[in-house]
């Protein structure tokens, strides 16, 4: 892919060792931070791990890779609750998930529209391409999806007028986006 060719990986500049051993110094980060948190978000991290293992392989297997980077990805508004607040008060936490996947549709779609021609060529999928002429219609109803879950979650924690101003500020700027 054009976009990614410069990458230290992509371009030679690191080795396939070199970036495991990176990799490998990053998970070692990572669980030092999992292990200093609460047992019931111990759990809920490590349950994530099927998703962080499983994304890269997608835009070979199914045309949504974007919607499993949105569950992959967001799965820090489950566990950021739970850190705090011992365990999900799921009617909040669902909502707040649910509405940072439909981001990542968004914003993931709209950047996968950049590589079009290369996923053709090579043989990958995305939704940039699943969508094609359609992709308007299909980021206006992730990003109303998004706004009415960040909606649900305020309302089931009690969020006043500041909080729905930034939520229709994020709409608006959604509007203008998409």
């Amino acid at each position: 892919v054009a976009r990614t060719a410069s990458r230290p990986l992509a371009a030679g500049d690191i080795s396939t060792f070199q970036s495991f051993v990176f990799l490998g110094g990053q998970l070692s980060l990572a669980l030092c931070v999992l292990l200093c948190l609460n047992y019931y978000s111990i759990v809920l991290g490590a349950t994530s791990l099927s998703l962080v293992v499983t994304y890269p392989l997608m835009k070979r297997i199914t045309y949504w890779p974007q919607l499993v980077l949105g569950l992959t990805f967001n799965w820090g508004a489950l566990l950021g609750w739970s850190a705090i607040k011992g365990s999900c008060e799921w009617s909040v936490c669902l909502p707040l998930y649910l509405s940072g996947v439909m981001w990542t549709l968004v914003y993931d779609t709209i950047y996968a529209h950049q590589d079009k021609r290369d996923d053709i060529m090579i043989g990958v999928k995305s939704t940039a391409l699943q969508f094609q002429e359609d992709t308007k219609l299909w980021l206006s109803g992730f990003s109303l999806a998004m706004l009415l879950s960040l909606c649900v979650a305020g309302m089931n924690c009690n969020q006043t007028f500041p909080y729905y101003s930034a939520v229709a500020a994020v709409g608006a700027h959604l509007a203008h986006q998409v």
